[in-house]
Order: C-alpha cells, then structure tokens, then sequence
C-alpha cells in the first residue's frame, strides 16, 4: 500500500506539470573535479576556470526594483559537492547567525536537489546566507527532517562577506559564497545514487532575500508557480554528472 502511494503522489506531483508543460528541463553538465580545490570563495581560481556558469535568471512574483545578477559553478569527485556562487547584488542584507535559522530572509543562495534517482520527490535543500549561515534539511514524503548541526559540520563553508551585518549594504556590491559537501552527510538521511559519468540527479538553484528592502526570488530552473515557493521538486532541472 505504501508503495502503491508512493507512486500515485509521484504521478500527481511530478509527473503530471512536465506533462502539460512544452518547456523542456534545465539541463547541466556536472564536471569531474581533478585533484583538489582550497575552499576560499575565489571565483577566479584555476580550478573553477573551464567550469561552465549556471545563470540564475528566473524570476518568481513580481520583478524588484534591482535584480541581482546571480552565478553558479559546480563540481564533484568521488567523495564530494563543490559549489560556488557569484551574486551581484544591493541591499544585501545578513541578520541571521544560527545554524538551521531563517537564512533566506536574508541575502541567500540555495541549492535543492533529489541525489536518489529512484526517489525525485524526496530531496535535500542547503541555504546559505551571504555571511556563511546554514540551514539543512532532508524532505521526505512531505515531513522534513532537519539536519543536525554536528553533522552539518563536515561542510566547508566560505564567504567574502561578514558572518553578519548591522545594517542592509544599499550601494552595489559582488559577493562569493563557496562550499564543499561530503556525500558521507546524505548518507546520514537517506540514500543516494553515487555520482558518476551518466549518472543525473534532479536539483534547481536559488536566490533569494525575502525581508530584504529588496524582495525576490530567482531560479535557475523555471518554476511555475503563482507565488514564490522553491519547494517543488516537479519543477527541478537536470545534473548530468560528466
């Protein structure tokens, strides 16, 4: 019966919208990353140079007054996620300090992803605010199982901003926020199928800064949605790891 369910709730939510959609999904290349890389939040460094950009350009409501200019990399080996944003952004705002606290009421990029090819529905979401703040959860089945702090610690994190700003940056200002997440934390929450070359994961990247003087929400895959939710896994585009 639980089986029976499972597929019914997958047919309804994620099947069904890429039915009745034209749009075909975002689709990246994941590259292998050769030898190793210091997590610095470098943009520019060598090992990021060749690594095709991920344009985060969709927006989801109404168009702020400033639109960032969002960019993401990513990589992986065999033990690990590399991952790298460049947001050009205004009225960056950094309130919140507290692992698993509400990051993306702040300046903030995300990255939503469902590692189990058997599984699309059932997903992890990483935010991370522009001073290096985390929040972490494994969804599964509609319930959401936060990830402990403990074991969030495994994850490098690096940021050219402030843990935390007093006040909103109005003036223009480019940030970086880089991280390394091994996939020895998901097995932690649930299983996922090992990435390799031919191996496709679903995900969708995000940014967002929702009590910001600047409201918005950006995708990298569309989401069609009346109003601004990221959790819609029927709407994740596609990671082909090379």
């Amino acid at each position: 019966m639980k089986e029976i369910s499972a597929l019914l709730f997958f047919i309804l939510f994620y099947m069904l919208p890429i039915a009745n959609s034209s749009e075909k999904p975002a689709v990246y290349k994941v590259r292998k990353l050769k030898g190793t890389l210091k997590v610095d939040a470098n943009w520019d460094k060598a090992q990021w140079k060749k690594v095709k950009e991920i344009p985060i350009r969709n927006f989801m409501g109404g168009i702020p007054l400033f639109e960032p200019v969002v960019n993401a990399k990513m990589m992986y080996d065999k033990e690990n996620l590399y991952l790298i944003y460049k947001v050009e952004d205004r009225h960056v705002r950094i309130q919140n300090t507290k692992f698993n606290s509400s990051v993306s009421s702040d300046a903030c990029v995300e990255f939503f992803f469902s590692p189990d090819k058997e599984w699309p529905l059932r997903y992890f979401n990483i935010e991370l605010n522009a001073g290096g703040t985390a929040l972490m959860a494994y969804q599964i089945d509609g319930k959401r199982i936060n990830v402990k702090e403990v074991d969030f610690s495994i994850v490098e994190v690096a940021h050219t901003l402030p843990k935390r700003l007093d006040q909103e940056i109005s003036e223009p200002v480019t940030w970086f926020l880089e991280f390394k997440m091994p996939l020895s934390l998901l097995g932690k929450y649930g299983n996922f199928t090992q990435p390799q070359k031919g191996v496709k994961w679903k995900a969708n990247f995000y940014k967002t800064s929702s009590k910001s003087t600047n409201p918005h929400y950006l995708t990298w895959s569309i989401v069609h949605n009346p109003k601004p939710q990221f959790h819609l896994p029927q709407y994740f585009g596609i990671l082909v790891f090379r």
